[in-house]
């Protein structure tokens, strides 16, 4: 009856950090960053689908310039954009003298890869999954070692400079392109 209870409030406290926009933390006062929007970065893969135009149609990475280069427009800038800005993009560019109203889709096809570092048992770099969280990449990462500190995480996002302190919680957001590292604890 125990662990019932304590799923009941597990559920509770995730609900509250939706609401709230964040991660729920149990008293530091540290928020874990909201889950963003996703934005498209060099290493990502799009498959672009043109309606009615199958050599406009396939699998596109994201180039470390941050753009892709399509057929018959050229480099298009994709870094930054979520795929609903980059199907306008390629819209436009093909309504301006290639195709007569172009519909285009774009769908991510595989995410940049997560960096786990530091006290677990497989450091390494892993394939992103939707809805990834900060335990379930160290589940992937073979778990803690026996010297981890697992209260704390550290946690650098992709184009940021520098990382960041957090207090973890198990429903802690993971981003494609992120570096997690978990130190030592001292005791």
């Amino acid at each position: 009856m125990k662990w019932l209870k304590q799923i009941a409030l597990a559920g509770t406290l995730a609900m509250l950090g939706a609401c709230a926009g964040q991660a729920p933390l149990a008293g530091s006062g540290v928020a874990a960053p909201p889950a963003e929007a996703f934005r498209l970065s060099p290493g990502d893969k799009v498959k672009i689908a043109t309606f009615g135009e199958e050599t406009l149609t396939g699998d596109f990475e994201v180039s470390p310039a941050g753009t892709i280069a399509f057929p018959l427009i050229g480099e298009v800038k994709a870094a930054g954009l979520q795929t609903d800005e980059l199907s306008k993009t390629i819209e436009a560019k093909l309504g301006n003298g290639y195709l007569l109203e172009p519909k285009v889709s774009v769908q991510v096809a595989s995410f940049r890869p997560v960096y786990v570092l530091g006290e677990v048992n497989k450091p390494g770099e892993y394939p992103y999954t939707q809805g990834l969280t900060i335990r379930g990449a160290v589940a992937k990462a073979d778990g803690f070692t026996y010297r981890a500190n697992e209260k704390r995480v550290f946690l650098k996002r992709a184009g940021e400079a520098g990382e960041r302190e957090y207090e973890m919680t198990a429903d802690f957001p993971v981003l494609p392109g992120d570096t997690i590292r978990f130190g030592e604890r001292y005791f």
